[in-house]
């Protein structure tokens, strides 16, 4: 039984464009099969979540979709610009070429009165679509390159999965064509591409600008103080930052090339933010230290707020 492609989105059959976006958005994250490597269910619920946004956001045919349900490709082939192209003439005036009826009379008045029925022209070929699409990939993804399932539907209204290549360092928003991958042409013409819209999911550490990736990396008092080499994972594997001593919450260190690679061999920087985090629990005599500590202390470190 056919599913229905509202429901698969979670939306009502008058949601707003935006609605269906956001629907879509919110379960490509959780179902997406780089978060979810042990359900072996998520990428077939991933494919059929595609599917249905691939739709339901192209407003002509999810118009289509709503008239004639599942069958929606094969009668919006049908219902072309051109429905005449392939009816016979003897169809509509009555009568077989070649006999002295009506269509031979109109095929001469198309094509000459010396020009022989075998010299009628041949429609011209006509282009396949392209197709637009959107997927959803998570930050590990764009920084480094992979492979995503597309799932899209054929003009019979079944649906095939198409591995998309990822390239390292892809940003949001950028689209990959895949050339032949769209609707298929017509009377020997040329299939469509197929255009497909990256969304980059959030990371739950690492921000990223340009080229460049960020992070909070939050650090002990004592590291503050005496300076320390932490570990701190990084795409291109875990790294020992040097934590200088005297190093203030806010601090940013900043790691030469080791950032997003571009296509073209250029790489980003890492800009680490110092955090200094207190222990949950603090004795009263941690805290007799700290104030004498701070009795040392020169000037006030807010001196430099201002509206």
């Amino acid at each position: 039984m056919a599913k229905d492609l509202y429901k698969t989105l979670g939306v009502r059959r008058n949601a707003s464009a935006d609605e269906i976006q956001k629907a879509y958005r919110e379960l490509a994250r959780k179902y997406h099969p780089d978060l979810n490597p042990a359900d072996k269910t998520a990428k077939e619920k991933f494919q059929e979540i595609q599917s249905a946004y691939e739709v339901l956001n192209d407003s002509e045919k999810r118009q289509m979709y709503d008239r004639f349900g599942d069958a929606f490709e094969t009668r919006g082939e049908q219902a072309g610009p051109n429905p005449f192209h392939d009816v016979d003439l003897n169809d509509l005036f009555g009568g077989h070429a070649g006999t002295g009826g009506f269509a031979d009379l109109f095929q001469q008045f198309t094509q000459g009165a010396g020009a022989s029925p075998r010299e009628r022209p041949r429609a011209a070929p006509r282009q396949g679509r392209n197709l637009q699409h959107e997927v959803m990939v998570s930050f590990h993804t764009a920084v480094l390159g992979g492979e995503v399932p597309v799932g899209i539907m054929d003009p019979a209204g079944s649906q095939k999965t198409i591995n998309v290549k990822i390239p390292a360092g892809i940003s949001d928003g950028k689209k990959i064509r895949l050339r032949g991958q769209g609707e298929r042409a017509h009377r020997r013409g040329r299939p469509g591409d197929l255009l497909v819209t990256v969304k980059v999911a959030a990371h739950p550490c690492y921000r990223r600008k340009g080229y460049d990736l960020e992070l909070t990396v939050p650090i002990t008092l004592l590291e503050a103080a005496n300076g320390a080499k932490v570990d701190v994972p990084t795409p291109k594997g875990t790294i020992a930052l040097s934590i200088p001593p005297n190093t203030s919450s806010g601090k940013r260190l900043r790691v030469r090339g080791m950032g997003v690679e571009a296509a073209d061999g250029r790489r980003g920087d890492l800009f680490a933010e110092v955090q200094i985090v207190l222990p949950d629990k603090l004795s009263e005599e941690s805290r007799a230290l700290i104030k004498q500590i701070e009795q040392g202390r020169t000037s006030n470190p807010r001196a430099g707020l201002q509206w």
